[in-house]
């Protein structure tokens, strides 16, 4: 434990040294222990702020992992960190800003909040030197995921998306109302982000959360990006889990008739976390699709 501190203490030194600098890359070990095998752990400054983010593999196609509302990559993706191939792939997981160990600053939901996550994750991967890239995003990372597709077609190589929706309908008001209040989530669900933030920032962020999603409801239609679908040209994946309690099939539907030539794979006993539930066969189909 005295080793871990002392190795972030020093972390923190050179972080605060570096303030001015535009892009610092401060790598140091990761808990290798947790997923079987190595993962470094960094911070890079891009856009104002420290993000935070893991990386496994040696392959020579680079593929970031993004994380859903309040996660961040060893709570959303132990098993891909674990398992997609170390030699075919080059892994990195991020934590978007305000989320996991990417504090300060706390997270906020400004209109743009998912624009802003789309550049800082493409702004990290270009810090850590990858010129093309493939995104795999769950839930609200899939929604950064399509935008980035769109906004920066040149650098995304290709796209796996399951859990997203491009705007936000009454229906899915209710569901977000649903997940409001923290305290009625399963002990199973909220025991990892409670233990990653401590009760009061958790409640918190997801009231903010709540918040910030519905603001799309009074755009035209709904709109978080269903403008940009058509904009997305690279070979794009989209999964949905029959089961979804929270994103339901109709979003998937929309998301594969908008995004040419996009495929849309459905899980009949998949629900919204169904990467981690059915983690070898996601992790199959998407290392088949990303060859």
């Amino acid at each position: 434990m005295a080793a871990v501190v002392g190795c972030r203490g020093v972390l923190r030194l050179r972080l605060l040294s570096s303030l001015l600098k535009p892009s610092v890359h401060v790598p140091w070990a990761g808990p290798a222990a947790a997923f079987g095998t190595t993962v470094s752990s960094g911070k890079v400054a891009v856009n104002g702020v420290h993000l935070h983010y893991q990386q496994t593999g040696e392959g020579e196609h680079p593929v970031l992992l993004l994380p859903g509302m309040l996660g961040s990559g060893e709570t959303d993706f132990a098993p891909q960190l674990k398992s997609l191939s170390k030699k075919l792939f080059t892994v990195v997981a991020w934590d978007p800003r305000g989320y996991g160990h990417s504090r300060p600053p706390d997270r906020d939901f400004p209109l743009d909040f998912f624009e802003r996550d789309a550049k800082d994750a493409v702004d990290l991967m270009k810090a850590l030197r990858f010129k093309k890239v493939s995104l795999l995003g769950w839930s609200d990372g899939g929604i950064t995921a399509l935008i980035a597709a769109a906004r920066y077609p040149s650098y995304i190589h290709k796209l796996v998306i399951w859990g997203a929706n491009a705007y936000v309908t009454e229906e899915d008001e209710r569901l977000y109302q649903g997940i409001r209040d923290v305290s009625k989530w399963s002990e199973k669900a909220r025991k990892p982000l409670e233990a990653l933030y401590g009760y009061d920032y958790f409640a918190k962020t997801c009231e903010k959360w709540v918040d910030g999603i519905q603001q799309f409801k009074h755009l035209p239609d709904g709109n978080i990006c269903r403008h940009l679908l058509p904009l997305v040209q690279c070979p794009t994946l989209i999964v949905h889990g029959e089961k979804d309690p929270l994103v339901p099939r109709f979003h998937a539907d929309f998301i594969h008739k908008q995004v040419k030539g996009s495929r849309l794979h459905l899980m009949s006993e998949g629900k919204h976390n169904l990467h981690l539930r059915f983690a070898d066969e996601f992790n199959k189909l998407a290392e088949d699709f990303l060859q």
